[in-house]
């Protein structure tokens, strides 16, 4: 399922792009005559911003090139892992931290960059402090923090809202209560592309933090037996199948896929009142949806409370950046032209000011003058403040969790969704590949 984005627009408009892709070889890791490699998710607009940015390293760097390869997310992910373990991975490694980068670190399979941010430190202190907790493990930095802070958003259709005459929602039972008021005007009240399983999981993650609070995720990454079973955690699962039971989200969710932004179009053609999303979605509905955003109809909030419940309203999901590592395997030339990317690469002036421009708030430390002069300055204030207020940021579980663990908890997400699975069995499932 790769795609260089240079055969991509090289390809005539009549081919699709299935055909495309399935014509498409992966490329291999080494790049030709010691050019690093660097693979990353297609997708427009956030593809666009790192395109931009190899293009002006190389543009900059005649002598040091990178060549570039885009993947679709679920492709990428399958792809980049069998590549590390085949020890053909590129140059550059594309991801969000956590579970997955320790696998990789102690495996041996990706680079330690500790010494090197301690000879560059300028290049740490630009970035959000935030942003290094998914880079580090047990003490040592793995990763470059680059690109864009990435809170998970509730979005709404304030023209649907508007015409079945009802409020954003404050607490979870009012989400509830607005299911079949959308549904008797024949809305979607929740657009999910369920097929690409992450997507669902976005929702169990703030209902364990608004019912439990972080600790009981927290519990459930340090290996503590029965972690699932917490009496909030069944509590939380109880109340996904409820939202499901009632008819909360779309017909036909789980043959949705995000990757093709089906989920996106049902809320901007007016098909779906609801959307939980990460806030590069902004971006998304910027660019496909005519004049939804330019004409103040798409609403956006944190996710409601939960009455009762531990977890603070400020608390957030999400990714707190995406990360860089070099492949251990990759000669000493292809490290020298990683790190020189790095340096003099990544989140460089324009770089910065596309992703401003696609609605997204860099890591870049200062951007605040640029974020309230953007187009977009009441959504990036808002991702800004998430961001930046959140008393705990939890990272997206799948990237949290060893690559193991993740694969098993999407599996059983998409069980829970599908009502085949019942709280207690999510669980004890869940327990099993996690527990120390």
């Amino acid at each position: 399922m790769a795609l260089s984005r240079r055969t991509l627009l090289g390809l005539a408009a009549a081919v699709p792009v299935s055909a495309a892709l399935a014509a498409c070889g992966g490329s291999s890791g080494p790049g030709k005559g010691g050019a690093a490699t660097y693979w990353y998710l297609q997708g427009q607009p956030q593809e666009g911003a790192r395109a931009g940015a190899v293009d002006a390293f190389n543009k900059a760097n005649p002598d040091t090139q990178i060549e570039d390869t885009a993947y679709q997310n679920d492709a990428y992910k399958t792809k980049i892992k069998t590549a590390i373990g085949a020890g053909q991975a590129p140059t550059i490694i594309w991801g969000w931290g956590g579970g997955t980068l320790r696998t990789y670190a102690e495996a041996g399979q990706v680079e330690d960059l500790t010494a090197w941010f301690d000879e560059n430190p300028d290049v740490k202190k630009g970035l959000f402090p935030s942003s290094f907790g998914a880079a580090t493990v047990d003490g040592k930095i793995y990763a470059m923090p680059c690109e864009t802070v990435q809170p998970i958003v509730l979005y709404y259709n304030k023209r649907v809202f508007d015409q079945v005459k009802v409020d954003p929602p404050e607490t979870w039972d009012d989400l509830m209560a607005l299911v079949p008021k959308f549904k008797a005007k024949g809305i979607a009240p929740i657009s999910l592309g369920g097929q690409s399983r992450w997507t669902n999981m976005m929702w169990l993650e703030f209902l364990f933090d608004r019912i439990g609070g972080p600790a009981v995720f927290q519990a459930a990454i340090e290996g503590e037996k029965n972690a699932w079973s917490h009496p909030d955690a069944i509590k939380a699962l109880t109340a996904l199948q409820d939202l499901v039971k009632a008819g909360g989200f779309v017909k036909g969710f789980s043959s949705i896929t995000a990757d093709s932004n089906a989920d996106q179009a049902l809320l901007y053609t007016d098909r779906a009142a609801m959307m939980l999303h990460g806030a590069w979605s902004y971006g998304i509905q910027q660019a496909d949806g005519g004049d939804f955003v330019p004409s103040g109809s798409l609403g956006f909030m944190t996710f409601p409370a939960v009455e009762g419940g531990k977890g603070d309203l400020s608390d957030t999901v999400g990714n707190p950046a995406q990360y860089l590592s070099i492949s251990s395997k990759a000669s000493a030339e292809e490290k020298k032209v990683a790190k020189d990317f790095f340096a003099t690469g990544v989140l460089q002036e324009e770089e910065v000011k596309r992703w401003i421009g696609n609605g997204s708030v860099p890591i870049r430390l200062g951007t605040e003058k640029l974020l309230a002069a953007a187009d977009n300055a009441e959504f990036l204030q808002f991702t800004y403040d998430i961001a930046s207020k959140a008393k705990v940021f939890v990272q997206s579980w799948d990237q949290a969790l060893s690559p193991t663990a993740a694969e098993t908890l999407l599996d059983n997400i998409v069980k829970l969704f599908q009502l085949s699975v019942s709280p207690q069995q999510f669980a004890s499932n869940l327990n099993a590949v996690t527990a120390a």
